[in-house]
């Protein structure tokens, strides 16, 4: 969650707010328009995808007599390196809060009419856009590793990340795909990465929250949730995770990790009392503890997809809240079940906001 001033956060949890939106063009350092004039959008997320994020906006054409279409290559909306830095505001009456929500890259930008339509990705989409040239073999460490890879397009930040380690020499060779590289080697840390909102990328362990920064109530007296639908699936079930590296001396190594509760708990779960494995293979996992570490990160993960409880709710907009965030939600016969926001749409105007939500693992 975005961290706002308490009259800001205060306003927010009502419900019930001015709520503004501004953007900022820049190529790389270099500022090419303070203010872009942005009359509408909304931004997409998904943390199941390898580039969560998406931002789609309108601006309209001429404003102060500037023509907002992108004729040149400097263009403040042409798609050649720029990026918005779009910053929310909220309060009450003239009292507004400014922060920045995020930073991305324009991907395309056209007239359309009287107006122009600018679609923006998240800032990995540069090293998903990034392909090896040729064979990378990664050295040193795993850490060392993911900033070269990121790093200049991405800036990295590892001081929270977790203990770094070699990366077994020889290993793995990556033909082409970078930001896929990059993926592997947070499995095999294994960690986690978030697009922080000042744009830049941190390296974070994967670790299980367990309290909410905010509850969502369809309470009829002081609820927030405007609708909240639950839904099931035995799509992508799975009950045992099972994890294979190599030793040094070429040795197999092993780790697992089971679903210990609910309809999918391994061995005696109603939704399949028998072995379902999802199976998952490194080189860059030598030891039989690195493959627990894995298992248990890729259990939590592929359990938010899978075979967890979850919940669409509709609700007043929050601008602070990111993927990732855990929540309270309840509704129906669930009390303050605690969930992670899985995904989400948020419109950058006064208008509901959608989020999918997942029981905690």
């Amino acid at each position: 969650m975005i961290t706002v001033p308490d009259t800001a956060r205060q306003v927010i949890d009502s419900g019930s707010f001015t709520y503004q939106v501004r953007a900022s063009s820049w190529l790389g350092d270099q500022l090419l328009a303070d203010y872009v004039p942005v009359a509408g959008g909304q931004e997409d997320t998904d943390r199941s995808l390898a580039v969560p994020d998406r931002v789609t906006l309108t601006v309209p054409r001429v404003a102060d007599g500037f023509d907002w279409t992108p004729t040149y290559d400097e263009h403040p909306l042409a798609a050649n390196g720029q990026t918005l830095k779009i910053s929310l505001g909220v309060g009450e009456g003239d009292a507004v809060a400014w922060f920045q929500r995020g930073e991305f890259l324009i991907i395309s930008s056209a007239e359309d009419g009287d107006q122009v339509s600018v679609t923006c990705g998240g800032l990995l989409t540069l090293i998903d856009e990034a392909k090896f040239a040729a064979p990378f073999q990664p050295t040193g460490t795993i850490g060392g590793t993911v900033r070269q890879l990121l790093e200049p397009a991405v800036t990295v930040d590892l001081t929270a990340s977790p203990v770094d380690r070699a990366v077994p020499v020889s290993a793995v060779n990556w033909d082409s795909d970078r930001l896929g590289a990059v993926l592997e080697l947070l499995d095999a840390w294994p960690a986690d990465i978030r697009m922080n909102h000042q744009g830049y990328a941190e390296v974070v362990p994967d670790t299980t929250p367990t309290a909410a920064v905010r509850a969502f109530t369809d309470d009829p007296a002081t609820g927030t949730i405007v609708t909240a639908a639950g839904s099931s699936s035995r799509e992508g079930g799975f009950n045992i995770v099972v994890v294979t590296g190599y030793a040094a001396d070429g040795a197999e190594v092993r780790g697992i990790a089971t679903v210990d509760s609910g309809p999918w708990a391994y061995g005696r779960g109603p939704a399949n009392p028998l072995p379902v494995p999802y199976t998952y293979a490194s080189p860059l996992l030598t030891s039989n503890e690195a493959c627990r570490n894995a298992a248990a990160t890729i259990l939590r993960r592929k359990m938010r997809q899978a075979v967890l409880r979850r919940f669409e709710i509709v609700c007043p907009p929050d601008p602070t809240l990111q993927v990732g965030d855990p929540v309270a939600v309840t509704t129906g016969d669930v009390d303050g079940l605690l969930c992670t926001v899985e995904s989400l749409v948020l419109p950058y105007a006064p208008a509901a906001m959608s989020i999918k939500v997942v029981q905690v693992p």
